[in-house]
């Protein structure tokens, strides 16, 4: 598989990585097992990252990965953890103190004395512009607790602050073909800094996988289920923040982009990939033929039509709504 710099780490990654937030919590139940199938079939079809965070599953997606790599040494593999949400959500408790806790109990999860890359976790837009939590990740730095830092931002205007600091290494951020505004500044940004990006929810978590009708239902603790309305966090994390039904309407007008013999999902994954400043894209995977499936899409090439139609989509179904709140 194609591997892209991912930014200011200088580590090579592949073009489609791993999201694990269906290992730990808030998809339905995956059992260990079955997670350890999908990071080896991943593995095995390329994907050389692993996206996580301390909460997925109250760290048991960290746990599955730790568990993977320890019996799977040698694996060049870069593990992307968050960290920052385990508290309430005050600027304040984004400091020092509190970053070498979150980072000891991720370091002990993942088995490693060093984290590859750690991000702040879609934090109070505040801390974005605080140089006091960029001076205390570069301690994390220099005292050898991770190698490389980055932030998961909700909107654009937090990506943009978050490239200004040179420290930044990677952003990670909502891209798909129901979320186009990253492309008109935050890549171009990221590109011109240096920055790293991990495009994040690429298929609008589920939707653009062309499965979906209006009477599909969700399990009691899957966020598409307890989520549409932002009651649990924001609603950009749950299909994007499009509406399920408008978004079965614009699913049905993207299908008809997709070349024959491409799967509705791996044309929205390589859709992105192929955009210009993205490092990876990191779908999330519920079982083994989803994850070998996904990594597929990085061998998909899409010609200007399909980029054409995407953005009609867009802007016929979702730009008024969308494009000014994230």
């Amino acid at each position: 598989m194609e591997q892209r710099k991912l930014g200011k780490t200088g580590r090579n990654v592949s073009i489609v990585g791993l999201g694990t937030w269906q290992l730990g919590a808030d998809w339905g139940n995956v059992d260990q097992a079955q997670a350890r199938e999908i990071l080896a079939a991943s593995v095995e079809a390329g994907v050389t990252l692993f996206d996580t965070a301390d909460v997925y599953g109250d760290g048991r997606s960290e746990q599955a990965i730790g568990r993977f790599l320890k019996d799977n040494p040698g694996l060049d593999i870069t593990v992307a953890t968050k960290m920052g949400r385990q508290l309430e959500q005050l600027p304040e408790n984004y400091n020092l103190a509190n970053f070498l806790q979150w980072v000891d109990r991720s370091r002990h999860n993942l088995g490693t004395d060093c984290l590859d890359l750690v991000q702040l976790h879609c934090p109070p837009t505040a801390v974005y512009s605080s140089a006091e939590v960029y001076d205390a990740l570069d301690t994390l730095v220099s005292e050898g607790a991770i190698r490389n830092y980055g932030v998961s931002v909700e909107r654009t205007d937090e990506a943009l602050e978050a490239i200004r600091h040179e420290g930044t290494a990677s952003v990670q951020i909502i891209l798909n073909a129901f979320r186009l505004k990253p492309l008109d500044e935050v890549l171009p940004a990221a590109k011109a800094a240096n920055v790293g990006i991990i495009a994040r929810v690429p298929l609008a978590s589920g939707l653009l996988s062309g499965k979906y009708s209006k009477d599909t239902s969700f399990a009691e603790n899957d966020h598409r289920n307890f989520n549409r309305t932002g009651s649990a966090f924001d609603v950009g994390e749950t299909f994007s923040g499009v509406d399920y039904e408008l978004g079965l309407k614009a699913v049905a007008e993207f299908e008809q982009l997709v070349p024959a013999g491409t799967g509705t999902a791996q044309a929205a994954i390589a859709w992105i990939a192929a955009q210009d400043g993205v490092t990876s894209v990191i779908p999330g995977a519920r079982n083994v033929d989803q994850a070998r499936a996904n990594a597929a899409a990085a061998d998909v090439v899409l010609n200007e039509e399909f980029d054409a139609g995407v953005r009609w989509i867009y802007d016929h179904y979702f730009r008024e709504s969308i494009h000014p709140r994230w």
